[in-house]
């Protein structure tokens, strides 16, 4: 007789979030053999996408007229790809259905508990030896469970915390209008004819500014530090991350001197519009912080609905006095861009550090300080590329460090790692906490990507497949480079990779257009004989030499 065998139970893991990083998050831990059980506080997926006309407390919230600074191609799952027929920059509604085509895809949906609230995630006694947790959740009748799992993997996002520094603005206790946070703002509907005050120029405040230029008597954007701004679109028509978000690019960039690169690129932006010009200088080098991505903000400018503003001084009932000296009166309204702080009140405490609140974590991820690495914190980055794809990456590695098959360095080494990113960060970014959330897009990627396995090998594509090879050097840092080999090897991305520019292409081609005829320049050629031709010939040399003179 042969001994019967005990099946090994796998591993159970806590997905908290079902948004776009949750569901990612879902189909790696069963991608890995994991047993993936997620908490949705919600009835319904999607995360920061899915537009309600209020917002909730602990919720991301968006307004109606979002639309994505990235383009698809750029932002989508690795090994599920945009429908071709999708616009280029989606706003939230087409993100929301593309996220819900991934979930049907994969048949994530079966793994998510709605409108069940994870209450606190704590260390069982054990957890030494077992790294396991204990989550209490309360669902939607008010029935409180613990549970344990093997490992969390906290997908909650960081969107959700609205910072009102209404304390910077003396008499602003004055003021007889409204005041609100970007978090609220959900369309100018109720702004129309009123004078607004926007403060901050993320690209919260640039949309939002612009949008309401186009109903209010007038519009001012209040910033402290200016911006860069560059458009969506860039050279012949095509999608600025597709262009920028290069290797070939990124490898230029190292190779010159910092200083050198900033002059370039600053003058690539002021010859589209001088940003001096239009008030929107900022203190900062381009490379030091991120650019605002606004299609309509110099045009708003121009015509002259509207206005940049300096820091808000103070207030004096309806009338606001700014840093230059400048004053505006009848004011109706402001609304703050001011950003987001995060919290995790259902995390322990001891993985905070500082007064401020702060998460020290190993490549944006890990908590150092635990002693099994079972619990990952995933999205809570900041880039100047697409975040889905990165944090994808994120939960590809997480997945595999819970399942086992990765393994962490030690707790002293990820620290000086941690210190390293943040000094790195801090001459940009002088806030220690939001210095450690910045990173850079492609080294960053390629950096947890090797950690996985699905680093794309440049040399060896360009031997063994140069078409793939040349396209993923010099062509669009595209998540599906990272399926081509190893852990998650996708047969479809090769195909993804080559046919990417068609997709972008699709969307756009709702006019048809003939291709020139090339018959009456043939039947003039044949009838005027040689002298034409060598007239023809004479013509396109001479042209472009007198085009090129100065």
């Amino acid at each position: 007789m042969f001994p019967v065998q005990t099946p090994i139970m796998a591993k159970r893991v806590a997905v908290i979030g079902a948004g776009s990083s949750g569901l990612t998050s879902i189909k790696c831990c069963l991608d890995e053999g994991l047993e993936p059980v997620c908490f949705e506080s919600s009835d319904d997926i999607g995360g920061l996408w899915k537009f309600k006309e209020q917002p909730e407390a602990d919720r991301c919230s968006i307004y109606r007229s979002v639309i994505v600074n990235t383009s698809k191609e750029m932002m989508c799952y690795s090994d599920f790809p945009m429908p071709d027929h999708f616009p280029n920059y989606v706003n939230n509604s087409t993100l929301l259905q593309y996220i819900r085509l991934y979930a049907g895809h994969f048949n994530l949906l079966k793994h998510i508990h709605f409108q069940t609230t994870v209450r606190s995630v704590r260390q069982r006694p054990d957890f030494s030896n077992s790294g396991q947790w204990e989550v209490v959740t309360v669902d939607r009748d008010g029935r409180e469970e613990t549970h344990v799992f093997d490992g969390v993997l906290v997908c909650a996002g960081f969107y959700t915390q609205p910072i009102k520094p209404l304390s910077d603005f003396p008499g602003i206790d004055t003021f007889p209008g409204t005041i609100i946070h970007s978090w609220e703002y959900k369309d100018s509907d109720p702004y129309l004819g009123k004078r607004v005050v926007v403060i901050g120029i993320g690209n919260s405040g640039g949309d939002i500014a612009v949008e309401l230029s186009r109903v209010c008597e007038k519009t001012f954007l209040s910033t402290r530090k200016g911006a860069w701004v560059i458009g969506r679109v860039v050279d012949r028509g095509l999608p600025l991350d597709m262009m920028m978000m290069t290797r070939a690019r990124d490898l230029f960039y190292w190779l010159l001197p910092r200083a050198l690169l900033n002059l370039i690129l600053e003058r690539i932006l002021n010859q589209r519009f001088d940003h001096k010009l239009y008030g929107l200088q900022p203190v900062h080098r381009i490379l030091d912080q991120h650019v605002v991505i606004n299609d309509d903000l110099p045009g708003r400018i121009l015509l002259g609905d509207l206005a940049m503003k300096s820091n808000v001084q103070k207030f004096q009932g309806s009338t606001v006095f700014f840093d230059d000296g400048t004053v505006e009166e009848k004011i109706d309204a402001m609304i703050l861009c001011t950003g987001y702080d995060y919290k995790f009140p259902f995390l322990p405490t001891s993985l905070s550090s500082g007064s401020d609140g702060d998460l020290k974590l190993y490549r944006r991820i890990f908590p150092p300080s635990l002693e099994r690495p079972t619990l990952a914190i995933l999205g809570l980055f900041q880039t100047k590329g697409a975040i889905m794809p990165a944090v994808e990456l994120q939960a590809r590695w997480a997945s595999r460090v819970i399942a086992g098959l990765n393994h962490l360095p030690p707790a002293e080494k990820m620290n000086k790692s941690i210190e390293k990113d943040v000094q790195a960060n801090l001459k940009s970014y002088p806030s220690p906490k939001l210095a450690a959330l910045q990173v850079d897009h492609i080294p960053y990627i390629d950096s947890i990507a090797k950690e996985v396995g699905v680093r794309p090998n440049i040399a060896w594509l360009l031997l063994k497949d140069p078409a793939v090879g040349l396209r993923v050097f010099f062509g669009p840092c595209s998540p599906y480079q990272f399926r081509l080999n190893g852990p998650g090897h996708w047969s479809g991305a090769r195909q993804a990779i080559l046919t990417q520019w068609d997709r972008v292409a699709k969307p756009m081609k709702t006019r048809s257009i003939p291709e020139p005829s090339s018959f009456g320049l043939i039947s003039w050629l044949g009838l005027s004989g040689g002298a034409a031709l060598i007239f023809a010939l004479m013509a396109m040399q001479i042209i472009p030499l007198f085009l090129n003179s100065d």
